[in-house]
């Protein structure tokens, strides 16, 4: 019998490297537009009939660290070009052995957000990369 896998243990890569460590990966999400037609002698019910598919921006969250890597993608592209990359998300076994990957076509930045600050507080800071992207596949 095979048992599902647990959400909680994942590794996330940037044009093949490694990329830190993420307390939180979301986003996955692609639908397809429904379109609905309809002729003069259709009684009742329309044609249903597919659309645009649409891929929805994933969010990676990270304890902010000295790793610069997501505010330097999102500051070249704010000053310059647009670099696009290709993001893997591979989800583990108990072994740390690949589970099931995702890759990501075409990702770049479209919202970097710091960490707010509380002196009462004792929570770690964490960062926040929204990512657009074109497609998703499911690869393994």
């Amino acid at each position: 019998m095979a048992y599902p896998h647990g959400r909680f243990r994942y590794k996330v890569e940037i044009d093949g490297l490694k990329a830190g460590g993420f307390s939180e990966v979301t986003g996955f999400d692609a639908p397809v537009d429904v379109m609905e037609y309809r002729e003069g002698d259709m009684v009742q019910t329309p044609m249903k009939i597919p659309g645009l598919k649409k891929y929805g921006n994933i969010t990676l969250k990270q304890g902010l660290a000295d790793y610069m890597v997501f505010y330097e993608w999102i500051a070249e592209g704010v000053s310059g070009a647009v670099q696009r990359k290709t993001i893997t998300i591979t989800l583990l076994d108990e072994e740390e052995n690949p589970a099931a990957s995702w890759q990501v076509i075409n990702a770049w930045p479209t919202k970097y957000t710091a960490s707010d600050f509380n002196a009462t507080s004792s929570e770690v800071a964490i960062e926040t990369l929204e990512i657009a992207h074109e497609g998703m596949t499911r690869v393994s």
